[in-house]
């Protein structure tokens, strides 16, 4: 045993046999692996697929890499059958069979050609010998072991992620697509086209979109993976679905607008009569504020009265138009119309009643005026003063300007105040707020 060669010192037979088992061990944990990664699905995908791209790029390394995996396990496989071989030659071996077996085992015992790597195209080793020009490549089994678990996990990776891709995204753009169709054919039963409305033009290009993922998707796998971050397991990460992800969720908005569209065919004419009747309430509400500002001008003088506009002829024509969309089933241009003139005549509605409410304002002051004039006319009949003459002549002249035409409202005004300071002064109170319309009980002074 204190005698050495190349290889370090001579190994025992229990080492030999101890070496023996672990490489047999992985021997057979190569070849299976080997064997799995020769019928993976993405494997033999790949290999009958018309690639591009970064995948036909890497496609071509990583057959390359398989290729030299088997040539390597070839080699690895015939020098262990060796080793087996001089080890079985006698049951206690001799020491020229140990040294042969410790520079089998420990040496570099296999040599590969040079040529067999640079054809194959395979990725060079880190610190590995072989290289341009090289004519053979030695290795020991433990370097060989790793160089093969490197090429192993790099083609692997490959399979992997391009097997991955390939299950996940076709399939899901073959289920998008055939939405997509039912999509367009209902949007075209409504009138939804490209050139007419804009969810058609959508649709139009979802669809080429779509055609164009999936082309991408068959001949690129590689180009929609995104390899997951500080991960170094083969096939970690995950499809890239962006452009999937972005389509789905147009054709749901335009999936929404086809069925906005839907609703207005099926209430389409339900909501054209509630149209008609809101504006012809306006109409109404516009024509008595015409009627009533002839009023105030005939009763009420000195007062700014608005004028009335006349009925929104605009919004009569657009009923028009909706009306005829809806007896040519011109759905798609129906819906925006309805949901513009259904806030328009709402609209509308509120500024003829804030019009008719601005006409009459004058009218409201003077029977708010007349109504506290009586008010106070029948506190100081409670009271026993409907005789005094100041208050006669106050409630007379008041009454006078309240109920004659035209009525100045602002002299009017000051009269009915007057007449409510005489009242309070004959009862003993301060004189209530002009304006506020409070009742005389609740202007009542003390000892009222």
């Amino acid at each position: 045993m204190a005698d050495t060669d190349p290889a370090g010192p001579v190994m025992d037979r229990d080492e030999v046999d101890r070496a023996l088992a672990r490489l047999g061990a992985e021997h057979e944990a190569i070849e299976t692996s080997l064997l799995a990664l020769q019928d993976h699905a993405g494997r033999r995908l790949l290999e009958g697929a018309e690639l591009t791209g970064v995948t036909a790029e890497r496609w071509t390394s990583t057959e390359a890499a398989i290729t030299l995996l088997w040539t390597y396990f070839d080699a690895y496989t015939d020098v262990l059958r060796t080793a087996r071989e001089v080890r079985a030659r006698r049951r206690w071996s001799s020491r020229e069979d140990l040294v042969e077996l410790t520079e089998l085992l420990r040496g570099e015992p296999v040599t590969v050609a040079g040529s067999a790597a640079a054809t194959a195209n395979a990725p060079t080793p880190q610190g590995g010998q072989a290289g341009p020009g090289v004519l053979s490549e030695r290795w020991s089994l433990s370097a060989l072991v790793d160089r093969m678990n490197e090429l192993y996990a790099s083609s692997l990776d490959m399979v992997v992620a391009a097997d991955a891709v390939w299950s996940a995204l076709p399939a899901r753009i073959d289920l998008l697509s055939a939405e997509l169709r039912r999509t367009s054919r209902l949007a075209h039963s409504v009138g939804v086209r490209p050139g007419e409305h804009p969810a058609g033009d959508d649709l139009e290009r979802i669809t080429r979109t779509l055609k164009k993922l999936r082309e991408q998707v068959v001949s690129d796998p590689l180009a929609f993976w995104k390899p997951a971050e500080g991960s170094s397991a083969p096939g970690g990460g995950k499809p890239d679905t962006t452009v999937y992800d972005r389509e789905a969720r147009a054709l749901e908005d335009v999936r929404r607008e086809i069925d906005a569209v839907l609703a207005v065919r099926q209430d389409a004419e339900k909501r054209i009569v509630r149209l008609r009747d809101v504006l012809s309430r306006a109409d109404r509400t516009l024509a008595e504020a015409r009627t009533a500002r002839g009023e105030v001008l005939a009763k009420i003088a000195a007062t700014e009265v608005p004028v009335v506009s006349g009925p929104p002829t605009a919004l009569q024509e657009q009923l028009s138009t909706a009306a005829e969309y809806r007896r040519h089933a011109q759905w798609h241009r129906l819906s925006p119309l309805l949901e513009s003139l259904e806030q328009k005549a709402e609209d509308e509605l509120l500024r003829a009643r804030e019009s008719l409410t601005a006409v009459t304002a004058p009218l409201a002051v003077r029977a708010e005026l007349r109504g506290r004039l009586d008010a106070y006319r029948a506190k100081v009949t409670r009271h026993g003063l409907a005789e005094d003459p100041l208050l006669v002549e106050r409630y007379e002249k008041a009454r006078r300007m309240l109920w004659s035409a035209p009525c100045d409202l602002r002299a009017a005004e000051q009269a009915v105040l007057r007449y409510q300071q005489a009242v309070a002064e004959l009862l003993g109170a301060a004189p209530g707020v002009p304006g506020q319309g409070a009742g005389p009980d609740e202007r009542r002074g003390p000892g009222a």
